[in-house]
C-alpha cells in the first residue's frame, strides 16, 4: 500500500468514535508502530487534529480543530448523508434548504457513479406530498438547545402553549425530537417537577443557560413515550380510524406510541386511532405500513387515500 493510501486508511479508522492504541492501528494496516507515528505525524502536518494519550489505556483519537478537515465517508455513509441532505431541502428548519443543496452538490460531484445512481434511483421513486405550511425553525435555535443539552446546562425559556397561555419555564433539557414537520424539547421542568415536552417554534427568543445539572436516566423509548403523551391525537389536527390487516403486536412494535393508539381486533388486525396536521401526509404514511388497511372517517382522508391510489396507478401503467 502507498504512503498516501496508508495515510487515508489510518484517517478512515481515526473518524471512528473510540481511541485506537499504536498497535492495533500497526496491526490494522500491517506497518510497524514506528510507521504509525510517523503517519500521524503527517496527518498533523496536514491539519488533522489527532490527539495522543500515553500509558496502559493510551492512544490516538482524532479531536474537534479550529477548522473542519476533510472527512472520509464509507459507502452507505455517503449514500445516507446524500438522501438526508435531499431530504432537508424540503424541511421546516429556516434557511436550510440552500445550505442542503449547496452540500449536496458538493457531495454528489465526488460520488462514484454507482453511489450517485442509489441515491437519484431513490429520488425519482419518492414522492413527495405537499405540506400545508408550517412555522419554521432557526437552525441556530436547534444548534443552541442541542449544546445546552449535551453539556448538562439548565435552560430558561419564555413558552406560548397551543391555547397561546404565556409561560416562563426552567427546565433541565435533555433531547431534542424531530416529528413529522415539528420540533420537540423533552426536558425535566425544574418549577412542575416532572418530564415535559416543547414545541421549539413556540419557545421564544432570549432562551438563557443557567447552571449544569446531573443528568437523569432517559431512555429512547421514554422519550418516544413523553412525545406521545405530550402530543396526543387529540391535539392534532385531524383524527382518523384505521383498520389494519396486521397484529397489533406488531404495529406497536414497527411505530411505537407517537403513531397513535393501536388496539387488537383479532390475531391479524388491529384498530388503529391517529392523527395528523396535515392530511395528506398521513394518507401517504399509511402507504408505509407494509400491510392492508381500510379507512372510512374522515372523509378528507378517503379522499386523499383515493388521490393517492389514482397517482400511483397512473405512475405504474400495466
Amino acid at each position: 500500500m502507498s504512503t498516501s493510501g496508508r495515510l487515508l486508511r489510518l484517517l478512515s479508522l481515526l473518524q471512528t468514535p473510540r481511541d485506537w492504541t499504536g498497535g492495533e492501528l500497526a496491526e490494522r494496516l500491517e506497518v510497524s508502530p514506528r510507521t504509525i507515528r510517523n503517519d500521524v505525524e503527517r496527518l498533523r502536518a496536514l491539519g488533522y487534529p489527532v490527539h495522543a494519550t500515553r500509558g496502559s489505556v493510551g492512544g490516538y483519537r482524532l479531536e474537534a480543530g479550529s477548522s473542519l478537515p476533510p472527512l472520509l465517508l464509507e459507502d452507505d455513509e455517503a449514500v445516507a448523508v446524500a438522501i438526508g441532505l435531499r431530504t432537508a431541502t424540503g424541511g421546516a428548519v429556516t434557511g436550510i434548504e440552500e445550505t442542503s443543496l449547496r452540500a449536496l452538490a458538493k457531495l454528489e460531484q465526488v460520488l462514484p457513479p454507482r453511489l450517485r445512481r442509489q441515491v437519484s434511483t431513490l429520488q425519482r421513486v419518492t414522492v413527495h406530498v405537499r405540506r400545508r405550511p408550517v412555522t419554521t425553525i432557526d437552525p441556530s435555535t436547534l444548534t443552541e438547545i442541542a449544546r445546552v443539552a449535551r453539556e448538562h446546562f439548565t435552560l430558561r425559556f419564555d413558552y406560548s402553549d397551543r391555547k397561546q397561555t404565556a409561560s416562563q419555564r426552567r427546565v433541565e433539557p435533555y433531547r431534542i425530537v424531530n416529528a413529522g414537520q415539528r420540533w420537540y424539547l423533552v426536558a425535566w421542568d425544574l418549577d412542575r417537577a416532572d418530564w415535559r415536552t416543547f414545541r421549539v417554534d413556540r419557545m421564544r427568543a432570549g432562551m438563557s443557560p443557567g447552571a449544569r445539572f446531573a443528568p437523569r436516566e432517559l431512555s429512547d423509548a421514554d422519550v418516544e413515550a413523553l412525545i406521545a403523551r405530550g402530543v396526543p391525537v387529540e391535539a392534532r389536527r385531524h383524527q382518523a380510524r384505521i383498520l389494519v390487516h396486521a397484529p397489533a403486536a406488531e404495529l406497536a412494535e414497527r411505530f411505537g406510541q407517537w403513531f397513535g393508539t393501536i388496539t387488537a381486533v383479532d390475531d391479524q388486525s388491529a384498530m388503529v386511532e391517529t392523527g395528523a396536521d396535515d392530511i395528506g401526509q398521513l394518507a401517504a404514511y399509511l402507504g408505509l405500513l407494509g400491510a392492508d388497511f381500510s379507512v372510512s372517517e374522515p372523509a378528507e382522508l378517503v379522499a386523499a387515500v383515493q388521490a393517492l391510489a389514482a397517482r400511483y396507478a397512473a405512475a405504474a401503467p400495466p
